[in-house]
């Protein structure tokens, strides 16, 4: 028997290889003679590097950057096991996380950081670098970014840009005749399921600028620098970003991507799913197992459980997909489909607080897992 166990991190608790080594130890009280393949997930938000780094036995790489308000910080990202690939989150170099609430403020708040990460990742000999934009405090369209990196932002009198989604409006020319040219000869992939354009009513400052501390007159300013800071990359670099599909993900630093350093937007679950090389590790599997902190309707669009069930029955049909999930919330019907999730179950033995469920995550993961490999069991043919 093969049991392929393929969850994302139940956030706040475990990792997903932690939650994948707990299912393990409950499903082997049942089937301790089975083949068992652990294959840690996620879908491009947070925990993307841990997992990427745990499923292909790869090593953290911890370098100096500046954060969003251009303070040094440590700050650390994946090289994966065949060492062709590096996986960054911009969230360690740019991210809201890294700032008080009162600090927060896209005028000023900038995304240089993610380029160093980038920059470090090329002196490594990456081939591929793999970055996931959710989480940034940044509203700059990747001009930060695009300076790490080594292009020129200039203002009339020729001098750089300052920092910030406010110093935009006073671009006047776009140089990358120094910009790293290793960037040219690297495949850059972004993990997004975000779909907005830089600019305009669904764009990057009016969707998102508010939850960065964005008041709506800095809304109003910013969607007006970042439509002129389009139309002069479109001018400079001959490439057209503002309504491309994901250029306004993580405050625009989808189009600075896209237009600095030649990116391709790939749905998160779908790209971890072909990093980690799920469906051939998952060929002849009997059963499948996935999780996550918390289950409902909304897993359907693009959320890891849903991502592994679709991948592996399309190699493995009659393999059953269940899911353990620390919350099951509404809607969780329209997850189950012939080529889908076939059941969910809540891992909490018993009603209890939020915080004694998290202390009892790892009992209580291992244990589910048991049960559901005892069900399984009293179904099979002797």
């Amino acid at each position: 028997m093969k049991i392929v166990i393929a969850p994302d991190s139940f956030k706040g608790s475990v990792t997903a290889k932690e939650a994948a080594q707990l299912m393990t130890i409950g499903m082997k009280r049942v089937f301790p003679e089975a083949n068992y393949e652990l294959v840690p997930m996620a879908d491009g938000g947070e925990g993307t590097v841990q997992s990427l780094v745990d499923a292909t036995h790869g090593r953290f790489i911890t370098t100096t950057v500046h954060d969003p308000l251009g303070r040094k910080i440590a700050a650390k990202y994946g090289l994966l096991g065949d060492h062709k690939t590096a996986v960054i989150e911009m969230a360690a170099a740019s991210g809201m996380e890294l700032m008080q609430q009162e600090e927060l403020n896209p005028l000023v708040t900038t995304t240089y950081g993610t380029g160093e990460l980038i920059k470090s990742a090329l002196n490594h000999n990456v081939e591929k670098i793999l970055i996931g934009i959710g989480g940034s405090a940044t509203v700059d369209g990747g001009a930060g970014m695009a300076q790490a990196l080594g292009a020129h932002l200039l203002d009339k009198k020729g001098k750089e840009l300052a920092w910030g989604g406010g110093a935009l409006d006073k671009l006047e020319q776009i140089d990358i005749t120094e910009i790293d040219p290793r960037i040219n000869h690297t495949q850059i992939q972004i993990a997004s399921d975000v779909t907005n354009p830089l600019t305009g009513k669904n764009g990057a400052a009016t969707v998102f600028g508010p939850q960065k501390g964005a008041t709506p007159t800095m809304v109003n300013s910013l969607d007006k620098n970042l439509h002129h800071y389009a139309r002069l990359i479109t001018r400079d670099l001959g490439i057209d970003v503002e309504l491309s599909s994901g250029a306004g993900a993580a405050g625009g630093l989808g189009a600075g991507l896209l237009a600095f350093c030649h990116a391709q937007l790939k749905a998160g679950v779908n790209l971890v799913i072909n990093t980690v090389k799920l469906k051939q590790r998952a060929q002849d599997a009997d059963i499948v197992l996935t999780g996550e902190g918390k289950i409902d309707f909304q897993t359907q669009y693009g959320k890891t459980p849903f991502g592994v069930a679709h991948a592996t029955k399309s190699v493995a049909p009659h393999a059953p997909v269940i899911v353990l999930a620390g919350n099951i919330g509404k809607g969780v019907d329209a997850l189950y489909s012939t080529d889908g999730i076939d059941a969910i179950f809540s891992t909490p033995t018993g009603a209890k607080p939020l915080k004694q469920a998290l202390t009892d995550t790892e009992h209580d993961i291992s244990q589910t897992a048991e049960e559901v490999g005892r069900l399984i069991k009293a179904f099979m043919h002797p």
